[in-house]
């Protein structure tokens, strides 16, 4: 079935879906207080520039962006990223360090727009899903670490993440009761959200009710107003500007600027295209979102929201999802969501200011635990050893020093692997005849990042498309704009794979299922035609890693 030509559309056009895009951006605007506070609370930022953030991509995302209904905001999964760079940059003094921060994410909202132009979203998937999927787990392991004081209502000494957990123990003793209360309450209510769904409570954001649990709970308790939340008294006077001078007139902090810079681009990019993605695939009408044009909209929101002093600005998993389920049609949703944020600022200070920081911290704590849930761990341990490897190695490197340098090592990693099963397909496809040598390893390696694709014709109304080299995440991007080049008027898509393939990955097959799937969901039959000889490597996952029947022969 093909994707019906009335599907919503965004700018001017899409006014007409007004009522359903104005329903679900109010919902949508529920769930953004918490997640917006929480999420700046996290960052080591005043509660109120998670709403300035919201409030500038609502009201920018949907004129730039270029997908549907995802809605944009400040991320959980760049909150340790940012209170990491503020205390290297001020030095342990958040204060100077945030105004430092925010001339950071200025630089780093301009590198994406410059990746943008360059046609670079493409090359997000060079990263390795399982290295990615680890830096998710690694970003909800360091929610939770540093959401524990605020759940517990007392300071902790130490901010990295191990020193947070070996002096967990000592100050769990001096907690506060009552925040320690309206903190476990929260996360139970959240705990049991799928529970709710079966109740009238169904249309109310969890996250919502466990806010509002927790108001309440805070007034019967009378929790002291260190506590709580504190909005100034005008959204303006909360407004920080960026510290471009003490930037640049520092040189000792530069190395370290640019690496929080460079940090940001990546995860955030990496982070936005993943969820964009991810959310395509629950649209009902099945619109492809532009993903270059997506980059060059999340790098204007940041250059603005760092301008306003607001925090980094990515497409939001929850609430996107929660805008879809909610009716939600177009990015007008983004929109009027902004406009209910702005509203609420200005009118409900007083109540927002009765929020419990343990309630916000029981928010971020079950988003948290979301990314590196254990089942995850299990779900990719199925997939395959291999990637149980990537996925670990990822998780412990980042925690160990951050998330650059832990997607880099996963992604390395990544590399020597599939460099081994690749170099041992081709040794054994002569039968050792070829001699091992220097530059027959470093032609091998190449073959990772050369177009794998070798013929490409329409043959009596089918279209083949044959391969005869190893389909991996560093030449993945080759092959996305081979298979972009598949005629609609086809009625039968034919992909053919060579004993000289060797390899495919767990991000390729991923890839190539996707791309049956979509195929077929407009009406074209898809053939895999000679992937039944790939064997797999220990796994009857669908998507796993497939290598020769060779390696098997040999017991690798």
């Amino acid at each position: 079935m093909r994707v019906p030509e009335l599907a919503p559309a965004n700018g001017v056009s899409g006014l007409r879906h007004w009522k359903s895009d104005l329903v679900a951006g109010l919902i949508v605007s529920l769930v953004s207080v918490p997640l917006s506070l929480g999420i700046a609370v996290a960052s080591g930022a005043p509660p109120i520039t998670g709403l300035i953030s919201s409030i500038i991509a609502g009201l920018v995302f949907p004129f730039l962006g270029g997908s549907f209904v995802t809605i944009s905001g400040p991320a959980a999964g760049l909150a340790p990223v940012v209170y990491a760079s503020i205390l290297d940059l001020g030095h342990g003094h958040m204060d100077s360090g945030y105004k430092l921060v925010l001339a950071v994410i200025c630089i780093a909202g301009l590198l994406q727009v410059a990746l943008s132009y360059l046609k670079a979203a493409r090359l997000g998937s060079i990263f390795p899903a399982s290295a990615v999927e680890g830096m998710l787990a690694s970003i909800g392991l360091l929610i939770i670490a540093k959401q524990i004081p605020n759940f517990i209502g007392h300071p902790f000494r130490s901010h990295e993440f191990f020193g947070v957990v070996f002096e967990a123990p000592s100050e769990l003793l001096r907690l506060d009761p009552k925040v320690f209360f309206i903190s476990l309450v929260c996360l139970g209510i959240l705990a049991c959200s799928a529970m709710l769904k079966k109740t009238r409570l169904r249309v109310i954001p969890p996250q919502l009710i466990a806010v509002g649990v927790g108001i309440a709970l805070a007034k019967l308790l009378n929790l002291d107003s260190v506590n709580l939340i504190h909005l100034p008294q005008n959204i303006f006077s909360g407004i920080t500007l960026p510290d471009f001078s003490g930037l640049f007139h520092d040189p000792s902090i530069w190395w370290t600027a640019l690496g929080c810079a460079v940090t940001l681009t990546l995860v955030d990019g990496c982070e936005s295209l993943a969820t964009v993605m991810a959310i395509d695939k629950l649209d009902p009408y099945r619109r492809k979102s532009n993903q270059d044009k997506t980059l060059f909209a999340m790098g204007m929101c940041n250059i603005l929201s760092s301008l306003a002093g607001g925090l980094t600005i990515i497409p939001g998993g929850i609430k996107s999802t929660t805008c879809i389920v909610s009716g939600g049609k177009t990015l007008w949703a983004n929109f009027y969501n902004a406009v209910f944020l702005l509203l609420y600022a200005f009118l409900a200070r007083d109540l927002i200011n009765y929020i419990p920081l343990g309630a916000l911290a029981a928010v971020l704590i079950h988003i948290g635990f979301k990314l590196c849930a254990p089942h995850r761990w299990i779900k990719v341990a199925k997939i395959g050893p291999e990637q149980l490897i990537i996925y670990g190695s990822t998780v412990l490197v980042t925690l160990s020093t951050d998330l650059l340098w832990g997607l880099v090592f996963g992604t390395i990693l990544k590399f020597v692997l599939t460099a081994f099963y690749s170099m041992r397909n081709s040794f054994d496809l002569y039968h050792g005849h070829r001699p091992v040598t220097f530059n027959w390893a470093c032609k091998e390696v190449l073959r990772l990042f050369q177009d794998p694709v070798s013929t490409q014709i329409t043959f009596n109304g089918v279209y083949i498309v044959r391969f005869d080299g190893p389909l991996v995440c560093f030449n993945l991007t080759h092959v996305v704009n081979e298979l972009n080049r598949v005629p609609h008027n086809c009625h039968k898509v034919q992909l053919q794979f060579s004993p000289a393939v060797g390899v495919i990955d767990h991000t390729s097959t991923c890839m190539l299922l996707s791309f049956k799937e979509e195929l077929e969901h407009r009406g074209q039959e898809v053939a895999l035609v000679g992937l039944e000889k790939m064997m797999t490597t220990s796994s009857q996952v669908n998507n796993c890693m497939r290598h020769s029947v060779h390696l098997v022969k040999h017991g690798l």
